[in-house]
């Protein structure tokens, strides 16, 4: 997921229990204590932060410490995501794999589309996030996948 602050992005990643935030050259580790109604209780760096998350259905925001930021959706394309699969691509939602475009071995541009994937009646491209060749396919076509299940591993 990627906020934007201010004129920043700041990219959060799932990592086991807790979530990674890159922002600059900056790392961030960050807890959920407890969400209900809205209110999410953190732990971030160690340091308790309350933060307030509305949706209108098709946007979502963030409040905290009185700044408002608008959450946006990475393409799944998931960056600095903490397991052993570095370079390892993964779905953004539950959904079906409509399409490979790749097989192991294939050298790959960024921005190229490697898997879509069908979720909620939407069509969602997986592309590569830098110049490499595919190392590993973990899916098929027609196989049904999980959120953040690993498609795909590209090295450089």
């Amino acid at each position: 997921m990627k906020v934007l602050f201010d004129s920043q992005a700041l990219e959060i990643n799932p990592s086991g229990d807790e979530y990674v935030a890159a922002i600059d050259d900056k790392t961030l580790s960050i807890q959920v204590v407890r969400a209900e109604n809205g209110r999410m209780d953190l732990l971030i760096d160690g340091q308790h932060v309350t933060a307030y998350v509305s949706s209108d259905g098709a946007k979502r925001w963030a409040t905290v410490d009185g700044h408002t930021m608008m959450l946006t959706k990475t393409s799944g394309a998931k960056r600095g995501v903490r397991h052993d699969r570095a370079g390892g691509l993964t779905a953004p939602m539950p959904g079906q794999v409509r399409s490979v475009a790749v097989g192991a071995g294939d050298a790959v541009k960024k921005g190229q589309t490697l898997v879509t994937i069908e979720a909620m009646k939407m069509e969602i491209r997986i592309q590569a996030l830098k110049d490499g060749k595919v190392k590993m396919l973990h899916v098929k076509q027609g196989q049904t996948v999980e959120r953040e299940h690993i498609l795909i591993e590209v090295e450089e």
